[in-house]
C-alpha cells in the first residue's frame, strides 16, 4: 500500500483540523445532547482527512460525545444507554466509511456534488443502521417522519458549518486542503 509523505505544512495542520473538529464536537454535544450530528462529521472527515485519520476523527468524536454526556450532562449509567453508545460509534465508523466510498465517485461533478454525496451517503448509511437496530430490539419510536427531518436539518446544518470551518481554516493556512480523493492515502 503507497503511503504519501505529508508536507511539513499538514505535518501541524492536520492534527489541527482534527483537533478542531473534536472541539466543534463538544461544542454540538453540549447544545444537543445526544443528538451530536455524527454524519456531517463523517461527511467531513471523509472529504478532509485519508482514511485512518477520518476513522479515527470519528473515533474521538464519538469519545468527545460520550465522555461530555456521561460527565457533565449526566447520561444514565445503564446497560442500554452503553449499548446504545457503542452502536453509535460503530454505526459512525460505517457511515465514515461510505462518505469515503461515495465521494470520489461524484468527485468529477465538482466538490460540492462530492461534499453532498458523501454527506448524503453518511447520513443513509448512519440512520439506515440505527434504524435496523431499532428495529432489532423494538425501539423505533424515535424515528418519526418529524424526528428524522429534525435529525437531518441538524446535519445539514452541521455539515454546511463545518465545511464552513474548513474553508475559513483554509484560507488562514490553518487547516489542510480538501485532499484528491483519487490519491489517497491509507
Amino acid at each position: 500500500m503507497h503511503r504519501q509523505e505529508l508536507s511539513p505544512s499538514d505535518r501541524w495542520r492536520r492534527p489541527l483540523w482534527l483537533a478542531l473538529l473534536v472541539a466543534s464536537s463538544v461544542i454540538f454535544t453540549l447544545g444537543f445532547a445526544c443528538a451530536v450530528p455524527l454524519a456531517a462529521f463523517a461527511g467531513v472527515a471523509a472529504l478532509t482527512l485519508p482514511r485512518r485519520q477520518a476513522l479515527l476523527l470519528i473515533v474521538a468524536v464519538w469519545l468527545a460525545n460520550q465522555v461530555v454526556g456521561f460527565a457533565m450532562l449526566s447520561y444514565p449509567w445503564d446497560a442500554e444507554t452503553l449499548a446504545w453508545g457503542g452502536a453509535l460509534g460503530i454505526v459512525a465508523l460505517i457511515a465514515t466509511a461510505a462518505a469515503q466510498a461515495a465521494a470520489p465517485r461524484l468527485l468529477h461533478a465538482g466538490t460540492a456534488v462530492a461534499a453532498l454525496g458523501a454527506f448524503a451517503a453518511a447520513f443513509s448509511v448512519y440512520e439506515g443502521a440505527l434504524f435496523v437496530i431499532s428495529v432489532m430490539v423494538g425501539a423505533t419510536a424515535d424515528f418519526t417522519p418529524a424526528i428524522v427531518a429534525w435529525i437531518l436539518a441538524m446535519n445539514v446544518g452541521a455539515m454546511v458549518g463545518l465545511m464552513l470551518l474548513h474553508r475559513l481554516g483554509e484560507l488562514a493556512g490553518l487547516a489542510p486542503t480538501l485532499l484528491p480523493m483519487r490519491a489517497r492515502p491509507a
